[in-house]
């Protein structure tokens, strides 16, 4: 419940250290942080288990500050770093391309302490004549304004799925220990699987309500009580996610689902349908005149409107209806499709633990098969392999192998992608791997067309099986690069190099948009996790869910076909 919370507080230690230019300690509190927003399960029950010091990253003194944040919802080392900061450091640094060194830099040159004063700075372009910064990243800074002003009101789906899916676990125990009938789920943008939300909903049914209510506003993270009654409670947590509790009668739990689940496009236009029909449609029910005729389940509504039941992923009103109605709605992908990771990093590059133990977590996951793809790379990106290193953790993959008969370990790599669409690495040695996943780190400025060329040359390049993240985006932090994405997948088709489905909480890219068109225009996908420890394998489900919103089926994705038919797809 508090894995947003404690990831960001530890974020913000990183960058005011940064600021004051303390070295080494910045590093391994991001690499904390990154291992805490990751955790699939609530970071109260590491704590209670008393394993916080053996998360990647975390050590002892680490450990001990997260667990005062999870006992007190704030940190005494953290409020003391502040006060000697005066600086809305959140903020700023919540706009794309300023970093603690500059956000330092505006401070003391122009006394910017928050979005206001930066943005007015910007708009007298009082920023050009810092040295070292200049028109460019003035405009930059006017650009992405927005953006930031929009990060803070938005929570990622990772953070949101874990936060409702324990309230609503919580909500069901409780009814059980009351000794109650009911039902509970998670509606809203989280039941779509959007890639951000603004706040969560939860739908239940009980015969005693008023004591569900008192459950939900009692319960220890509740930071702040926005309302209390008879049908809807709201309340804030310590991390400021607001959560929305609906009590409806059982009779319209399915319309009351179908109605706060959204979205409010495609809510319109079933509404629209119902009026067609001569009935009426909302969260009570579907009438005809003023008797109910269907309501208890969402299914039953859809039937009675002449459609098949649509899969909450795709209530966006971009085609399901007119699917649903004719009978052709793609068979979505299940959220236990995946047989396989081909993206996974270890401590031979920028990962935290071994090849060993990343693959017993890949077995445990049940897969059939895993890539180790550390970075290789001759500039040395995110500690890089050469190929004397490569060349040895091959040997090691060989050794490693011998003791696992379930699971095939598949050797690979992730390379750069350099500016120019070069992969500047030793090519004989890529003829050797199973998997090479090819990827962009760096120079993101650049114009479609350069940016376009720069991913089909590499695709071109008879090497890459695999493009991860293709646009590079980060959620409500980084816009995604400028590409042409119809010329991108036509280059997919033609090279059969496939695009990821990324599924790091920070950026599920490709995104729903993306895959959709992907999937129209015939190309296939691999949705990985980009493990850099066992944590992140949970995190499967987002980038399913993402390809779920994009209609893709099980055969649209590599990863979730038999070891003999990847192996086939990967030959070059």
């Amino acid at each position: 419940m508090k894995n947003a919370l404690v990831a960001k507080i530890l974020y913000e230690i990183a960058d005011l250290l940064e600021m004051q230019g303390v070295q080494f300690k910045p590093r391994a509190y991001r690499r904390a942080a990154r291992t805490v927003e990751s955790l699939p399960q609530p970071i109260e029950e590491v704590r209670g288990e008393d394993k916080l010091d053996e998360l990647p990253g975390v050590g002892v003194n680490i450990a001990k500050k997260i667990a005062e944040i999870i006992e007190t919802g704030s940190l005494k080392y953290f409020e003391e770093l502040k006060e000697s900061t005066p600086i809305d450091f959140e903020s700023l640094l919540s706009v794309e391309g300023l970093g603690p060194k500059t956000v330092q830099l505006l401070y003391k040159k122009l006394g910017i302490k928050s979005l206001d004063d930066l943005e007015l700075a910007a708009k007298q372009h009082k920023i050009r004549t810092i040295k070292g910064l200049g028109p460019k990243i003035e405009e930059n800074i006017l650009d992405n304004i927005d953006l930031a002003r929009r990060k803070k009101e938005r929570t990622l789906l990772a953070f949101a799925l874990t936060t409702s899916e324990t309230i609503r676990d919580r909500l069901k125990i409780s009814i059980t220990t009351d000794q109650s009938e009911g039902e509970v789920e998670v509606a809203g943008s989280v039941r779509r699987m959007r890639d951000s939300i603004g706040d969560i909903d939860i739908l239940a049914t009980s015969n005693h309500p008023n004591r569900l209510a008192d459950f939900f506003t009692s319960m220890s993270d509740v930071h702040k009580i926005l309302e209390k009654g008879e049908t809807k409670c709201s309340i804030l947590l310590n991390d400021d996610l607001q959560v929305d509790l609906r009590l409806v009668k059982p009779e319209s739990f399915g319309s009351a689902l179908m109605y706060f689940t959204g979205s409010k496009d495609h809510n319109i236009a079933l509404r629209n349908i119902a009026i067609k029909k001569g009935y009426k449609l909302n969260e009570y029910g579907l009438y005809k005149n003023t008797t109910q005729i269907a309501g208890r389940t969402e299914t039953e509504v859809y039937k009675k409107l002449g459609m098949d039941y649509i899969p909450p992923e795709l209530r966006e009103n971009r085609g399901e209806i007119e699917s649903a109605t004719t009978h052709t709605l793609p068979n979505l992908i299940q959220y236990d499709a995946i047989i396989g990771d081909l993206h996974v990093h270890t401590t031979w590059s920028d990962g935290t633990q071994s090849i060993e133990e990343m693959v017993q977590a890949a077995s445990k996951m049940g897969y059939a098969y895993v890539a180790i793809t550390d970075h290789y790379s001759t500039m040395m990106i995110a500690r890089g392999l050469t190929e004397r290193q490569l060349r040895n953790e091959m040997t090691e993959i060989d050794k490693i192998s011998r003791k696992f008969k379930d699971i095939k370990i598949l050797k690979g790599a992730e390379l750069d992608i350099s500016s120019d669409g070069s992969l500047k690495v030793e090519k004989k040695i890529l003829k050797e791997l199973d998997v090479v996943v090819a990827s962009v780190h760096g120079t993101f400025k650049q114009t479609k067309r350069e940016m376009t060329n720069r991913i089909v040359s590499a695709m071109e390049s008879g090497y890459v099986n695999i493009i991860g993240h293709p646009t590079s985006r980060k959620i409500d932090e980084k816009r995604p690069s400028e590409i042409d994405m119809e010329e991108l997948f036509e280059a997919s088709k033609r090279t059969k190099t496939y695009l990821e489905i990324n599924s790091t909480p920070q950026r599920l890219d490709l995104n729903d948009d993306n895959v959709k068109m992907a999937v129209q225009a015939g190309c296939k996908l691999a949705i990985d996790t980009d493990a850099h420890n066992a944590q992140y394998f949970k995190n499967v489900r987002l980038g399913i869910g993402t390809a779920r919103r994009g209609w893709a089926e099980q055969k649209d994705i590599i990863n979730a076909q038999p070891l003999e038919l990847l192996e086939r797809d990967l030959r070059r």
